[in-house]
């Protein structure tokens, strides 16, 4: 696992890394964060995770972060330590996470067109269903798609118990990344999923990152198609 004093060169303009590990439902997932720079040398912070001090030099030192984006309407946790370090910045939040969060403040909704501040370096396309909304992400000059929550990959031993057994049966321990069954069953307008699959699927993707898993490197696009197979059934 990355730690937050780090961060890792993804591919061109994208790093990533790891922080805190944070308990949902007594279920531990490990916490994500990529910072995306724009060309005109703006960051583009997607999915924030703790904000310690090592962190916040490591971001500086490769830019002014000037978009914050919570990715799904799970991963907001970390918002408020990320505007209070950066007041001059955007914030981002997917339809409905303002509602639920009234005590951050939020200065646009994400929707299915990229905001026209970073439209022609980041892509994306929302996936909704009944459990979350979903912004699907597609950084150009890494060749990087970037799922939160509808793709996840957890090692073995990582659960215990009768939560390792619940954490098969949601297909979130198999041999590759996959969706985990709970999201597929949440999926009630199957159409509306596949044309968001469909734009997905056209995008030139050489990589994919997720915030709960490696990054799938290899064959990415077959990857994709494999892991949202079940969509067409």
């Amino acid at each position: 696992m990355l730690f937050a004093s780090e961060l890792t060169l993804l591919g061109s303009g994208i790093w990533i890394t790891g922080g805190d590990v944070v308990s949902v439902a007594g279920f531990r997932y490990p916490t994500r964060t990529a910072v995306m720079r724009l060309s005109d040398g703006g960051l583009f912070v997607w999915s924030p995770i703790a904000l310690t001090g090592a962190l916040r030099a490591a971001v500086d030192a490769i830019g002014a972060v000037r978009f914050i984006v919570a990715p799904n309407s799970l991963h907001h946790l970390y918002v408020r330590e990320w505007q209070s370090a950066y007041p001059a910045s955007r914030v981002f939040a997917p339809p409905g996470l303002a509602a639920r969060r009234r005590d951050l403040r939020f200065d646009g909704e994400l929707g299915d067109a990229p905001d026209a501040a970073w439209a022609r370096e980041i892509d994306q396309v929302l996936m909704r269903c009944a459990l979350t909304t979903e912004a699907v992400f597609f950084h150009r000059a890494s060749g990087t798609v970037l799922f939160t929550d509808l793709i996840q990959h957890f090692p073995p031993g990582w659960f215990n118990g009768w939560r390792a057994v619940v954490a098969r049966l949601d297909r979130m321990t198999g041999d590759e990344p996959a969706v985990p069954r709970k999201f597929r069953l949440a999926f009630t307008d199957r159409k509306a999923a596949r044309d968001a699959l469909a734009r997905i699927l056209a995008w030139p993707v050489e990589r994919v990152l997720m915030a709960h898993g490696a990054p799938v490197t290899v064959g990415a696009l077959a990857f994709l198609a494999r892991a949202f197979a079940w969509l067409s059934r």
